[in-house]
């Protein structure tokens, strides 16, 4: 599946995979889009990146660890 940043869920499942002891409460959005942009699968224009779409996967990590 190719990843777009309009899945937030699923970049956030595969992130939790990719780096499972990280807590998503204490990443900085620069490394976020860095490590979404680093995903395999992850193929989107990296300019269409916003701070929402950052919160928005950052929350869907959160989610997913509870």
């Amino acid at each position: 599946m190719i990843l777009k940043w309009t899945d937030s869920l699923e970049i956030a499942l595969a992130l939790i995979e990719q780096y499972p002891k990280q807590d998503p409460l204490t990443i900085r959005f620069t490394d976020l889009r860095d490590w979404v942009l680093a995903l395999d699968d992850f193929d989107d224009d990296p300019e269409h990146c916003s701070e929402r779409i950052l919160e928005a996967i950052q929350l869907n990590w959160i989610d997913e660890n509870d």
